[in-house]
Protein backbone atom coordinates (compact mmCIF):
# COMPACT_ATOMS: atom_id res chain seq x y z
CA UNK A 1 0.00 0.00 0.00
CA UNK A 2 1.20 3.45 -0.52
CA UNK A 3 0.02 6.79 0.98
CA UNK A 4 0.36 10.33 -0.08
CA UNK A 5 0.49 13.17 2.31
CA UNK A 6 -0.31 16.74 1.76
CA UNK A 7 1.18 18.84 4.65
CA UNK A 8 -1.48 20.28 7.46
CA UNK A 9 -2.83 23.34 6.41
CA UNK A 10 -5.03 25.65 8.37
CA UNK A 11 -9.17 24.42 8.12
CA UNK A 12 -11.34 26.97 9.80
CA UNK A 13 -11.82 26.80 13.58
CA UNK A 14 -15.44 25.29 13.58
CA UNK A 15 -14.53 22.13 11.85
CA UNK A 16 -11.13 21.73 12.80
CA UNK A 17 -11.61 18.33 14.66
CA UNK A 18 -14.55 16.84 11.82
CA UNK A 19 -12.47 13.70 10.55
CA UNK A 20 -13.76 11.86 7.56
CA UNK A 21 -12.40 9.11 5.63
CA UNK A 22 -13.37 8.53 2.26
CA UNK A 23 -13.56 5.30 0.49
CA UNK A 24 -13.32 4.71 -3.17
CA UNK A 25 -13.28 1.01 -4.87
CA UNK A 26 -14.07 0.99 -8.49
CA UNK A 27 -11.34 3.79 -9.01
CA UNK A 28 -8.07 5.51 -8.03
CA UNK A 29 -8.59 8.84 -6.64
CA UNK A 30 -6.72 10.38 -9.18
CA UNK A 31 -9.17 9.45 -11.81
CA UNK A 32 -12.55 10.41 -9.76
CA UNK A 33 -12.97 13.99 -10.74
CA UNK A 34 -16.37 13.46 -8.83
CA UNK A 35 -13.97 12.38 -5.66
CA UNK A 36 -11.51 15.17 -6.05
CA UNK A 37 -13.97 17.50 -6.26
CA UNK A 38 -15.90 16.91 -3.23
CA UNK A 39 -12.56 16.25 -0.90
CA UNK A 40 -11.05 19.70 -2.22
CA UNK A 41 -14.16 21.14 -0.80
CA UNK A 42 -14.13 19.34 2.25
CA UNK A 43 -10.40 20.69 3.03
CA UNK A 44 -11.39 23.90 2.29
CA UNK A 45 -14.11 23.81 4.80
CA UNK A 46 -11.19 22.96 7.28
CA UNK A 47 -12.39 18.51 7.43
CA UNK A 48 -9.22 16.42 8.08
CA UNK A 49 -9.90 13.83 5.06
CA UNK A 50 -8.20 10.52 4.72
CA UNK A 51 -9.04 8.53 1.45
CA UNK A 52 -8.64 4.96 0.78
CA UNK A 53 -8.33 4.34 -3.04
CA UNK A 54 -7.07 1.24 -5.43
CA UNK A 55 -3.62 1.59 -7.01
CA UNK A 56 -3.40 2.24 -10.65
CA UNK A 57 -0.32 2.82 -12.22
CA UNK A 58 -1.73 4.70 -15.31
CA UNK A 59 -2.82 6.80 -12.73
CA UNK A 60 -1.70 10.45 -13.39
CA UNK A 61 0.09 12.79 -10.53
CA UNK A 62 -2.55 15.15 -9.05
CA UNK A 63 -2.58 17.73 -6.44
CA UNK A 64 -3.77 16.45 -3.00
CA UNK A 65 -5.15 19.31 -1.11
CA UNK A 66 -3.34 20.28 1.90
CA UNK A 67 -4.03 18.02 4.70
CA UNK A 68 -5.43 15.28 2.80
CA UNK A 69 -4.16 11.57 3.32
CA UNK A 70 -4.21 8.98 0.19
CA UNK A 71 -3.74 5.89 0.73
CA UNK A 72 -3.73 3.26 -2.26
CA UNK A 73 -4.05 -0.04 -1.48
CA UNK A 74 -3.31 -3.16 -4.53
CA UNK A 75 -6.50 -4.54 -6.54
CA UNK A 76 -6.70 -7.51 -8.72
CA UNK A 77 -7.66 -6.41 -13.02
CA UNK A 78 -11.94 -7.07 -13.41
CA UNK A 79 -10.62 -7.67 -16.77
CA UNK A 80 -11.65 -11.43 -16.82
CA UNK A 81 -15.51 -10.93 -16.84
CA UNK A 82 -17.74 -11.45 -13.25
CA UNK A 83 -15.28 -13.60 -11.58
CA UNK A 84 -13.00 -10.72 -11.91
CA UNK A 85 -15.04 -8.48 -10.26
CA UNK A 86 -16.05 -11.24 -7.48
CA UNK A 87 -12.21 -11.40 -6.63
CA UNK A 88 -11.62 -7.81 -6.95
CA UNK A 89 -14.53 -7.28 -4.57
CA UNK A 90 -13.96 -8.99 -2.41
CA UNK A 91 -9.63 -8.24 -1.83
CA UNK A 92 -10.83 -4.43 -1.83
CA UNK A 93 -12.93 -5.25 1.04
CA UNK A 94 -10.48 -7.15 3.35
CA UNK A 95 -7.67 -4.43 2.37
CA UNK A 96 -10.16 -1.20 2.87
CA UNK A 97 -11.43 -3.02 6.68
CA UNK A 98 -7.63 -3.28 7.46
CA UNK A 99 -6.86 -0.12 6.07
CA UNK A 100 -10.02 1.92 7.82
CA UNK A 101 -8.78 0.29 11.19
CA UNK A 102 -5.53 1.18 10.79
CA UNK A 103 -6.59 5.13 9.90
CA UNK A 104 -9.42 5.08 12.69
CA UNK A 105 -6.51 4.46 15.35
CA UNK A 106 -3.80 6.32 13.83
CA UNK A 107 -5.78 9.17 12.56
CA UNK A 108 -9.32 8.69 13.61
CA UNK A 109 -12.63 9.97 11.62
CA UNK A 110 -16.36 10.58 12.53
CA UNK A 111 -17.46 10.12 8.88
CA UNK A 112 -17.01 6.91 6.89
CA UNK A 113 -18.18 8.17 3.09
CA UNK A 114 -18.44 5.17 0.82
CA UNK A 115 -18.54 5.96 -3.21
CA UNK A 116 -19.57 3.06 -4.96
CA UNK A 117 -19.91 1.35 -6.95
CA UNK A 118 -19.79 -1.13 -5.72
CA UNK A 119 -22.27 -1.34 -2.80
CA UNK A 120 -20.10 -3.33 -0.52
CA UNK A 121 -18.35 -0.33 1.02
CA UNK A 122 -20.94 -0.42 3.61
CA UNK A 123 -19.87 -3.87 5.12
CA UNK A 124 -16.47 -1.72 6.21
CA UNK A 125 -18.44 0.65 7.45
CA UNK A 126 -21.07 -1.03 9.66
CA UNK A 127 -18.92 -1.92 12.60
CA UNK A 128 -17.32 1.34 12.92
CA UNK A 129 -21.25 2.65 13.79
CA UNK A 130 -20.46 0.86 16.97
CA UNK A 131 -17.75 3.27 17.58
CA UNK A 132 -20.67 6.31 16.88
CA UNK A 133 -19.18 6.72 13.38
CA UNK A 134 -21.76 7.87 10.81
CA UNK A 135 -22.11 6.58 7.35
CA UNK A 136 -22.46 8.49 3.93
CA UNK A 137 -23.38 6.97 1.32
CA UNK A 138 -22.26 9.31 -1.92
CA UNK A 139 -24.14 7.13 -4.72
CA UNK A 140 -22.38 7.15 -8.28
CA UNK A 141 -24.23 4.45 -9.83
CA UNK A 142 -27.76 2.59 -9.42
CA UNK A 143 -26.16 -0.94 -8.81
CA UNK A 144 -29.01 -2.91 -9.77
CA UNK A 145 -29.67 -1.18 -12.67
CA UNK A 146 -25.79 -1.14 -13.62
CA UNK A 147 -25.48 -5.04 -14.16
CA UNK A 148 -28.72 -5.11 -16.27
CA UNK A 149 -27.25 -2.81 -18.65
CA UNK A 150 -23.66 -5.02 -18.44
CA UNK A 151 -25.52 -8.33 -18.65
CA UNK A 152 -28.79 -7.92 -20.18
CA UNK A 153 -30.16 -10.11 -17.25
CA UNK A 154 -31.01 -10.21 -14.20
CA UNK A 155 -30.84 -13.83 -12.18
CA UNK A 156 -29.29 -14.58 -8.68
CA UNK A 157 -26.12 -12.19 -8.92
CA UNK A 158 -28.78 -9.25 -9.77
CA UNK A 159 -30.47 -10.34 -6.39
CA UNK A 160 -27.22 -9.76 -4.58
CA UNK A 161 -26.99 -6.10 -5.87
CA UNK A 162 -30.08 -5.67 -5.12
CA UNK A 163 -29.57 -6.84 -1.27
CA UNK A 164 -26.39 -4.96 -1.17
CA UNK A 165 -28.17 -1.68 -2.20
CA UNK A 166 -30.83 -2.45 0.21
CA UNK A 167 -28.69 -2.73 2.97
CA UNK A 168 -26.55 0.26 2.04
CA UNK A 169 -29.56 2.31 2.41
CA UNK A 170 -30.22 1.13 5.27
CA UNK A 171 -26.98 1.72 7.53
CA UNK A 172 -26.67 4.97 5.58
CA UNK A 173 -27.22 7.68 7.81
CA UNK A 174 -26.94 10.49 4.70
CA UNK A 175 -26.92 9.51 1.26
CA UNK A 176 -25.30 12.05 -1.37
CA UNK A 177 -27.39 11.43 -4.88
CA UNK A 178 -26.17 12.65 -8.13
CA UNK A 179 -29.39 13.99 -9.32
CA UNK A 180 -33.39 14.07 -8.48
CA UNK A 181 -33.77 10.41 -10.25
CA UNK A 182 -31.19 9.24 -7.49
CA UNK A 183 -32.42 10.99 -4.44
CA UNK A 184 -36.15 9.50 -5.63
CA UNK A 185 -34.66 6.23 -5.57
CA UNK A 186 -33.01 6.78 -2.01
CA UNK A 187 -36.44 8.07 -0.98
CA UNK A 188 -38.69 5.44 -2.05
CA UNK A 189 -36.73 1.94 -2.85
CA UNK A 190 -34.35 2.95 -0.06
CA UNK A 191 -36.93 4.06 2.34
CA UNK A 192 -34.72 7.04 3.43
CA UNK A 193 -36.69 10.41 4.71
CA UNK A 194 -36.14 13.32 1.92
CA UNK A 195 -34.61 15.16 5.16
CA UNK A 196 -31.10 12.61 4.74
CA UNK A 197 -30.91 12.56 1.40
CA UNK A 198 -29.06 15.57 -0.67
CA UNK A 199 -28.92 16.47 -4.32
CA UNK A 200 -24.51 16.66 -5.23
CA UNK A 201 -24.50 16.82 -8.74
CA UNK A 202 -21.86 15.91 -10.92
CA UNK A 203 -19.73 18.99 -12.70
CA UNK A 204 -16.13 19.46 -14.01
CA UNK A 205 -13.19 20.76 -12.34
CA UNK A 206 -12.64 24.66 -13.95
CA UNK A 207 -9.36 23.93 -13.44
CA UNK A 208 -8.55 20.68 -15.12
CA UNK A 209 -11.66 21.27 -17.79
CA UNK A 210 -10.76 23.92 -20.56
CA UNK A 211 -10.49 24.97 -23.57
CA UNK A 212 -6.88 24.39 -25.71
CA UNK A 213 -6.11 24.97 -28.86
CA UNK A 214 -7.30 22.88 -31.53
CA UNK A 215 -4.45 20.37 -33.39
CA UNK A 216 -6.17 19.56 -36.62
CA UNK A 217 -4.07 16.24 -35.84
CA UNK A 218 -6.69 14.31 -34.44
CA UNK A 219 -9.32 15.13 -37.68
CA UNK A 220 -6.52 12.49 -39.31
CA UNK A 221 -7.03 14.74 -42.89
CA UNK A 222 -10.59 15.17 -42.40
CA UNK A 223 -12.92 18.72 -42.61
CA UNK A 224 -15.13 16.92 -39.53
CA UNK A 225 -14.28 15.44 -36.15
CA UNK A 226 -16.62 14.03 -33.80
CA UNK A 227 -15.28 13.31 -30.64
CA UNK A 228 -15.85 10.78 -27.48
CA UNK A 229 -14.14 10.82 -24.05
CA UNK A 230 -15.08 8.21 -21.45
CA UNK A 231 -15.03 4.16 -20.39
CA UNK A 232 -15.47 1.88 -22.43
CA UNK A 233 -18.11 -0.43 -20.88
CA UNK A 234 -21.15 -2.59 -22.35
CA UNK A 235 -23.38 0.51 -21.07
CA UNK A 236 -21.51 2.51 -22.80
CA UNK A 237 -22.78 2.60 -26.25
CA UNK A 238 -19.41 2.58 -28.43
CA UNK A 239 -20.66 -0.46 -30.15
CA UNK A 240 -23.64 1.86 -31.64
CA UNK A 241 -21.13 4.90 -32.47
CA UNK A 242 -19.58 2.87 -34.55
CA UNK A 243 -22.46 1.63 -36.11
CA UNK A 244 -23.28 5.36 -36.88
CA UNK A 245 -19.78 5.28 -38.25
CA UNK A 246 -20.96 2.87 -40.70
CA UNK A 247 -23.64 4.29 -41.63
CA UNK A 248 -21.43 7.23 -42.50
CA UNK A 249 -19.67 5.32 -44.67
CA UNK A 250 -22.05 3.76 -46.31
CA UNK A 251 -23.91 6.90 -47.28
CA UNK A 252 -20.46 8.00 -48.49
CA UNK A 253 -19.74 11.18 -45.63
CA UNK A 254 -15.81 9.86 -45.59
CA UNK A 255 -15.43 13.74 -44.69
CA UNK A 256 -15.93 13.01 -41.00
CA UNK A 257 -13.28 11.35 -38.24
CA UNK A 258 -14.27 9.60 -35.10
CA UNK A 259 -11.85 9.94 -32.47
CA UNK A 260 -12.47 8.28 -29.22
CA UNK A 261 -10.73 8.46 -26.39
CA UNK A 262 -10.56 6.10 -22.94
CA UNK A 263 -10.39 2.42 -22.64
CA UNK A 264 -12.41 -0.37 -20.54
CA UNK A 265 -13.60 -4.16 -21.00
CA UNK A 266 -15.12 -3.76 -24.49
CA UNK A 267 -12.02 -2.16 -25.99
CA UNK A 268 -10.61 -4.84 -28.03
CA UNK A 269 -14.05 -6.16 -29.32
CA UNK A 270 -14.94 -2.57 -30.49
CA UNK A 271 -11.04 -2.61 -31.94
CA UNK A 272 -12.08 -5.93 -33.30
CA UNK A 273 -14.93 -4.45 -34.79
CA UNK A 274 -13.22 -1.34 -36.69
CA UNK A 275 -11.23 -3.75 -38.00
CA UNK A 276 -13.73 -6.36 -39.42
CA UNK A 277 -15.88 -3.68 -40.85
CA UNK A 278 -13.23 -1.74 -42.59
CA UNK A 279 -13.73 1.79 -40.76
CA UNK A 280 -10.03 2.46 -40.07
CA UNK A 281 -10.02 5.58 -42.00
CA UNK A 282 -13.17 6.36 -40.02
CA UNK A 283 -12.44 5.67 -36.53
CA UNK A 284 -9.39 6.44 -34.03
CA UNK A 285 -9.34 4.79 -30.47
CA UNK A 286 -6.77 7.17 -28.98
CA UNK A 287 -6.54 5.53 -25.62
CA UNK A 288 -6.20 6.97 -22.25
CA UNK A 289 -4.32 10.23 -22.94
CA UNK A 290 -2.71 12.79 -20.62
CA UNK A 291 -5.12 15.30 -19.54
CA UNK A 292 -3.49 17.84 -22.11
CA UNK A 293 -3.97 15.34 -24.76
CA UNK A 294 -7.35 14.70 -24.10
CA UNK A 295 -8.45 18.48 -24.23
CA UNK A 296 -6.80 18.89 -27.66
CA UNK A 297 -9.76 15.95 -28.79
CA UNK A 298 -12.50 18.16 -27.16
CA UNK A 299 -11.18 21.55 -28.20
CA UNK A 300 -10.65 19.85 -31.70
CA UNK A 301 -14.12 18.19 -32.04
CA UNK A 302 -16.92 19.97 -34.04
CA UNK A 303 -19.30 17.66 -32.05
CA UNK A 304 -19.06 15.61 -28.78
CA UNK A 305 -21.07 12.15 -28.91
CA UNK A 306 -22.64 10.52 -26.07
CA UNK A 307 -23.80 7.60 -27.20
CA UNK A 308 -24.94 5.62 -24.05
CA UNK A 309 -27.06 2.63 -25.10
CA UNK A 310 -31.00 3.25 -24.30
CA UNK A 311 -31.83 1.71 -20.72
CA UNK A 312 -32.97 2.23 -17.13
CA UNK A 313 -29.30 2.63 -16.18
CA UNK A 314 -28.27 5.77 -18.10
CA UNK A 315 -32.16 6.97 -18.47
CA UNK A 316 -31.80 7.93 -14.65
CA UNK A 317 -27.84 8.93 -14.50
CA UNK A 318 -25.86 11.99 -14.97
CA UNK A 319 -22.96 11.21 -17.14
CA UNK A 320 -19.79 13.60 -16.31
CA UNK A 321 -18.59 13.66 -19.70
CA UNK A 322 -21.69 15.17 -20.74
CA UNK A 323 -20.91 18.43 -18.68
CA UNK A 324 -16.84 18.18 -19.70
CA UNK A 325 -18.38 18.58 -23.28
CA UNK A 326 -20.57 21.58 -22.04
CA UNK A 327 -17.68 23.26 -20.48
CA UNK A 328 -15.69 23.14 -23.56
CA UNK A 329 -18.68 24.59 -25.65
CA UNK A 330 -19.36 22.27 -27.84
CA UNK A 331 -23.01 20.71 -29.21
CA UNK A 332 -23.79 17.65 -28.56
CA UNK A 333 -25.89 14.23 -29.58
CA UNK A 334 -27.20 11.44 -27.51
CA UNK A 335 -30.16 9.41 -27.01
CA UNK A 336 -33.03 10.39 -25.24
CA UNK A 337 -32.92 10.03 -21.78
CA UNK A 338 -34.19 11.58 -18.26
CA UNK A 339 -31.09 13.26 -16.58
CA UNK A 340 -29.45 13.58 -20.17
CA UNK A 341 -32.18 16.33 -21.30
CA UNK A 342 -31.85 17.68 -17.67
CA UNK A 343 -27.65 18.07 -17.70
CA UNK A 344 -27.22 19.29 -21.36
CA UNK A 345 -30.76 20.93 -22.11
CA UNK A 346 -30.78 22.96 -25.60
CA UNK A 347 -26.87 22.03 -25.62
CA UNK A 348 -27.50 18.35 -27.19
CA UNK A 349 -29.75 16.93 -29.79
CA UNK A 350 -31.46 13.83 -28.71
CA UNK A 351 -31.66 10.74 -30.88
CA UNK A 352 -34.86 8.74 -30.83
CA UNK A 353 -34.37 5.44 -29.21
CA UNK A 354 -36.79 4.14 -31.26
CA UNK A 355 -35.05 4.75 -34.45
CA UNK A 356 -31.61 3.87 -32.74
CA UNK A 357 -28.45 4.44 -34.68
CA UNK A 358 -30.46 5.45 -37.73
CA UNK A 359 -31.68 8.44 -35.95
CA UNK A 360 -28.45 9.42 -34.03
CA UNK A 361 -26.59 9.13 -37.49
CA UNK A 362 -29.51 11.60 -38.87
CA UNK A 363 -29.00 14.16 -35.90
CA UNK A 364 -24.88 14.01 -35.94
CA UNK A 365 -25.00 14.49 -39.92
CA UNK A 366 -27.56 17.13 -39.35
CA UNK A 367 -25.76 19.30 -36.93
CA UNK A 368 -22.19 18.93 -39.07
CA UNK A 369 -23.82 20.81 -42.43
CA UNK A 370 -25.49 23.71 -39.55
CA UNK A 371 -22.61 25.23 -38.47
CA UNK A 372 -24.47 28.42 -36.92
CA UNK A 373 -26.55 26.05 -34.82
CA UNK A 374 -23.79 24.10 -33.71
CA UNK A 375 -22.28 27.36 -32.31
CA UNK A 376 -25.62 28.32 -30.63
CA UNK A 377 -26.10 24.98 -28.93
CA UNK A 378 -22.25 24.80 -27.94
CA UNK A 379 -22.83 28.00 -26.09
CA UNK A 380 -26.69 26.97 -24.60
CA UNK A 381 -24.79 24.44 -22.51
CA UNK A 382 -22.06 26.28 -21.61
CA UNK A 383 -24.08 28.79 -20.43
CA UNK A 384 -26.38 26.07 -18.86
CA UNK A 385 -23.25 24.80 -16.92
CA UNK A 386 -22.49 28.23 -15.56
CA UNK A 387 -25.67 29.49 -14.78
CA UNK A 388 -26.96 26.41 -12.71
CA UNK A 389 -25.02 23.07 -12.98
CA UNK A 390 -21.11 24.25 -12.40
CA UNK A 391 -19.84 22.63 -9.15
CA UNK A 392 -19.65 25.31 -7.19
CA UNK A 393 -23.60 25.24 -6.47
CA UNK A 394 -22.85 21.93 -5.36
CA UNK A 395 -20.68 22.21 -2.76
CA UNK A 396 -23.31 24.02 -0.26
CA UNK A 397 -25.07 20.69 -0.47
CA UNK A 398 -21.97 18.93 0.15
CA UNK A 399 -21.30 20.61 3.35
CA UNK A 400 -24.71 20.53 4.19
CA UNK A 401 -25.42 16.73 4.05
CA UNK A 402 -21.63 16.41 6.23
CA UNK A 403 -23.36 18.79 8.43
CA UNK A 404 -26.11 16.91 8.94
CA UNK A 405 -23.88 13.61 9.01
CA UNK A 406 -21.86 15.37 12.09
CA UNK A 407 -24.87 16.79 14.01
CA UNK A 408 -28.18 15.28 13.03
CA UNK A 409 -29.62 18.70 12.23
CA UNK A 410 -31.74 19.48 9.15
CA UNK A 411 -30.81 22.98 8.64
CA UNK A 412 -30.10 23.16 4.85
CA UNK A 413 -32.67 22.10 2.66
CA UNK A 414 -31.94 18.09 1.36
CA UNK A 415 -33.00 18.96 -2.27
CA UNK A 416 -33.01 21.24 -4.83
CA UNK A 417 -29.00 20.90 -6.69
CA UNK A 418 -29.64 21.92 -10.02
CA UNK A 419 -32.27 22.50 -12.50
CA UNK A 420 -35.18 20.47 -13.00
CA UNK A 421 -36.33 18.49 -15.77
CA UNK A 422 -38.30 20.51 -18.44
CA UNK A 423 -39.49 19.65 -21.85
CA UNK A 424 -36.49 21.32 -23.88
CA UNK A 425 -37.78 21.35 -27.71
CA UNK A 426 -35.04 19.96 -30.11
CA UNK A 427 -34.62 20.82 -33.36
CA UNK A 428 -36.16 18.47 -36.13
CA UNK A 429 -32.68 16.91 -38.07
CA UNK A 430 -33.95 18.17 -41.50
CA UNK A 431 -36.14 21.76 -40.50
CA UNK A 432 -37.21 24.19 -42.83
CA UNK A 433 -35.12 27.53 -43.28
CA UNK A 434 -37.82 29.33 -41.27
CA UNK A 435 -37.49 26.67 -38.52
CA UNK A 436 -34.24 27.34 -38.42
CA UNK A 437 -34.30 30.63 -38.51
CA UNK A 438 -36.73 31.08 -35.33
CA UNK A 439 -35.13 28.60 -33.33
CA UNK A 440 -32.19 30.92 -34.30
CA UNK A 441 -33.67 33.83 -33.16
CA UNK A 442 -34.55 31.80 -29.38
Amino acid sequence: MANTTASAGNPSAPRRRRKVLVIVENSAYEFDPRVQNEVTALAAAGYQVTVICPRDSRAPVVRVPEGVRVYHHWSPSADGGRGGYLLEYLVALALEFALAGWIFVRHGFRVIQGCNPPDTICLVAAPFKVFGVRYIFDHHDAAPELYEAKYNKRGFAHRVQVALERLTYRLSDVVMATNESYRRLAIARGRRSPDQVFVVRNAPDPRRVFSVPENPAWRFGKRFMVGYVGSMGEQDGLDLLLQVAARFKARGRLDTHFTLVGGGRTLPALKATVAAAGLDNLVTFAGRLPDREMLEVLSTADICANPDKPCRMNDISTMIKIMEYMALGKPIVQFQSTEGRVSAGEGSLYADPARGVEDFADKIAWLLDHPEERRQMGAAGRRRLDDSLAWKFSVPHLLAAYDRAFTGRRGFAAAGAGPKPKADAQPDPHPTPQAAAQRAER
